[in-house]
């Protein structure tokens, strides 16, 4: 257990470093790190957030929630696949059926991913409350945990993914669609403007604040003789440099890497909305970045970035589609 910590210690520090640079990731877009003639780039200066704020995120959104105020768009009004955000959807439609939390529910076959064939360490078997998989599920972004809490649900799957429809309509978000509760499809789309909309929404429930933003929590796991530990998706719960009040991470090919976040920033609550990031680190080092300018920027105007459209190697693969 000490080891994993230590490593885990070790890869929060590394992101961290790479964060502090002017884009997080030496692979971004164009996936070189050298000029054509194969010498390294010259490292970048640190951001200090007194300059321009670059993201290399294809959409992102920074909202002021105490002066109503946005600060900077880019792309936000794209819809695009978002994965696991999707899970937040998914724990508001669990919480306002008002099932019981502590009504245990059995991992089945039916909630194995057949999909896109990702990992799970929920056994099929495996035994745990209506609270347990809301909270791994939203910590950990368990796959096997959303698709379980929607099965379980009155009417089963169809009903719920009708609920999540009907909440997003509720919300406003006219451009968000659901198919799934996982975030493992990716017709799950919605918009950096319509995720502020979710978020918000979200940091309404005390559930919700509490289970994204837990940093790591044990349960007892079918084929298992101990308990198994499982892990925030989200390193910056565990920096105590931030003050994050709801967070949750998505990855599948087709949504990149994506980070919302309800955060306090010089003592005022900002929503980052962070959509198809690219690189491991990406959507880590822009958050930061984002961190240093709101700090450094008092007063801020709006400042919106003209839509671009993100550069990859033809056939890049972003690596294993989990939804996390």
């Amino acid at each position: 257990m000490r080891m994993r910590w230590v490593l885990a210690g070790a890869m929060l520090a590394m992101s961290m470093t790479i964060a502090d640079y002017g884009y997080a990731s030496s692979t971004h877009h164009h996936g070189k790190n050298t000029h054509h003639h194969g010498k390294k780039h010259p490292a970048r200066a640190r951001y200090d957030g007194t300059g321009p704020l670059k993201v290399s995120s294809a959409a992102a959104l920074v909202f002021d929630e105490q002066d109503a105020k946005l600060l900077y768009a880019k792309n936000s009004t794209v819809t695009s696949p978002i994965a696991s955000i999707t899970k937040l959807m998914t724990a508001m439609v669990v919480l306002d059926a008002q099932l019981p939390m502590d009504e245990n529910i059995a991992v089945e076959d039916a909630d194995v991913d057949t999909l896109r064939n990702s990992s799970s360490r929920l056994a099929v078997g495996t035994v745990l409350s209506r609270g347990e998989l809301l909270r791994l599920a939203l910590m950990s972004s368990e796959n096997r945990a959303a698709a379980a809490l929607a099965r379980t649900y009155p009417g089963s799957t169809p009903a719920f993914v009708a609920a999540m429809n009907a909440k997003a309509a509720a919300l406003e978000m006219k451009q968000s669609h659901f198919v799934d509760s996982t975030g493992l499809h990716s017709e799950n789309v919605s918009t950096a403007e319509d995720l502020v909309k979710m978020v918000k929404a979200g940091a309404g429930y005390d559930a919700i604040r509490e289970f994204t933003t837990t940093a790591s929590h044990d349960v007892e796991v079918a084929g298992h003789r101990r308990s198994v530990e499982f892990r925030n998706t989200n390193v910056l719960v565990r920096n105590k440099q931030w003050d994050i009040g709801l967070s949750k991470t998505g990855f599948i090919n087709e949504a990149g890497r994506c980070l919302v976040m309800q955060v306090k920033i010089a003592s005022r609550s900002v929503i980052i909305v962070l959509l198809d990031s690219f690189g491991k680190y990406a959507r880590i080092g822009d958050a930061t970045r984002i961190k240093k300018w709101v700090e450094n920027n008092r007063g801020l105007r709006l400042a919106r970035v003209a839509a671009v459209s993100p550069q990859r190697p033809a056939g890049f693969s972003r690596g294993t589609n989990t939804a996390s």
